[in-house]
This record gives C-alpha cells, sequence and structure tokens, in this order.
C-alpha cells in the first residue's frame, strides 16, 4: 500500500513539475511579436466584415497626415501608440474611456477602436512604428520661438513646469516605450492635447496633467509650435 501511495504521490509531483514548466515557458515566450503585413492591411484598408474603418482614412498614407486635427503616427514607437489604442476603449466597468474629447465628450477614436482586437492593435502599432515621418509638420509663428524655447528647454520656474525636454528629449524625439515623439507633430494636435489633459478630460496620465494644469493657454500655444519643428 505505502508503494502504490509513493508511486502516487511521484507521479502527481511529475505533472505539476510539467504542468509549472508549462507555465513558466509560456510566460517567458510573451505574447506573439506583432505582425507588420496585416498591421498594414489593417491600417491601409480596414475590414469591412468586422466594421473596422481603414486607419489611413484619417491620418494618412503610413501615418503621414496631412490634417492638422489628425496627428502624424508614423515613426511612433509601438509601445506608445498601443497604450494610447488602449485608453481609448472603454474599459469593462468604466464609464468612459481614459482618453476623452473636450469636455468630457467620447473621442472619435473609441468608436474607431471599438471594433480592434488585442492583436489587431499591435498589429497596427508595430507598422506604424515601422514607418518614415515624410511629411513632419513644422513650427509657422516666429514671434513664439523665444517663449516656446524657454518653455521647451527650462520650464517655468514660478509655476512649477518642467522643462519639456527633460522628458521628451532635447529634440523632441521622445523616449520609447515612454514619452511620445513630439517634434513634426500639428502644433494645433499638440495644443489641444495639452488643453485636454489640463482639463482632465485626457485622463490616461496624471503627471501630464499636473503640468498642463499650470500652464497658460499662451504657454500651451508657444510650447506646442516650439516641438513641432524640432528636429
Amino acid at each position: 500500500m505505502k508503494r502504490v501511495l509513493s508511486q502516487v504521490l511521484v507521479a502527481s509531483g511529475l505533472l505539476l513539475s510539467a504542468a509549472v514548466s508549462t507555465c513558466l515557458a509560456a510566460e517567458a515566450s510573451g505574447p506573439a511579436k506583432p505582425d507588420q503585413a496585416k498591421g498594414s492591411t489593417l491600417y491601409e484598408q480596414g475590414d469591412a466584415a468586422r466594421g473596422i474603418v481603414a486607419c489611413a482614412s484619417c491620418h494618412g498614407a503610413a501615418g503621414n497626415s496631412t490634417l492638422p486635427m489628425n496627428p502624424n503616427l508614423a515613426a511612433q514607437s509601438h509601445e506608445y501608440l498601443l497604450k494610447q489604442l488602449h485608453d481609448f476603449k472603454v474599459k469593462e466597468g468604466a464609464e468612459h474611456a481614459a482618453r476623452r474629447g473636450p469636455e468630457g465628450a467620447p473621442s472619435a477614436m473609441s468608436a474607431m477602436v471599438g471594433p480592434l482586437t488585442e492583436e489587431d492593435m499591435r498589429n497596427v502599432a508595430y507598422f506604424l512604428s515601422l514607418q518614415k515621418l515624410e511629411q513632419p509638420a513644422t513650427a509657422g509663428q516666429e514671434s513664439l520661438v523665444e517663449r516656446g524655447q524657454q518653455i521647451w528647454r527650462g520650464g517655468i520656474a514660478d509655476q512649477k513646469v518642467p522643462a519639456c525636454a527633460a522628458c521628451h528629449g532635447a529634440t523632441g524625439a521622445g523616449i520609447p516605450g515612454q514619452y511620445p515623439r513630439l517634434s513634426g507633430q500639428f502644433p494645433a494636435y499638440i495644443a489641444e492635447q495639452l488643453k485636454l489633459f489640463r482639463s482632465g478630460d485626457r485622463a490616461n496620465n496624471p503627471a501630464m496633467h499636473d503640468v498642463a494644469k499650470r500652464m497658460t493657454d499662451d504657454d500651451i500655444k508657444a510650447v506646442s509650435d516650439y516641438a513641432a519643428g524640432l528636429r
């Protein structure tokens, strides 16, 4: 009897060990690598059968937008883009998405990302991260350069606004996976996002809310224009 019990315990231990090894192997491998080709197809063509609109219809070919209200997405980091797509979705049990439009209105992007699966979002974000920003926006107001440069490089000490360059880099290239590239982005889009951070309607980055709430409209206008012209 003892021998049988011993054999059962050994067999159970082996099964448990195998199960743990399998779980650890799956965890180590992580999610499958994004598929650039699938991301390209979904971005450029959408998927009518699933109600997915082609991203290119708003954000331009390969993420190079021609409309200031719609941001350039080319060459943005994969991790950052994926997080933003997640933040446009309304999470289960939540009243609204973390990213909303002015005065709390639902963002148009929330409807766009609704049908996207996790795999879809990873593929599209990966595709865009590999594209080249062919049509970067530029700074357009010379009168704002001095003020914009001051805020970007040194912040606003008396308003406790830190230098933008501390997180987004001297040239506005950002830090992949942490802070987005702002160089070549449309000034109007950057300004709108700062105002949404300030109002709390864009609630997916507490640090940016704390920064933006200390900035005036003139501060935002100046630094947004300056950031767009960085290279």
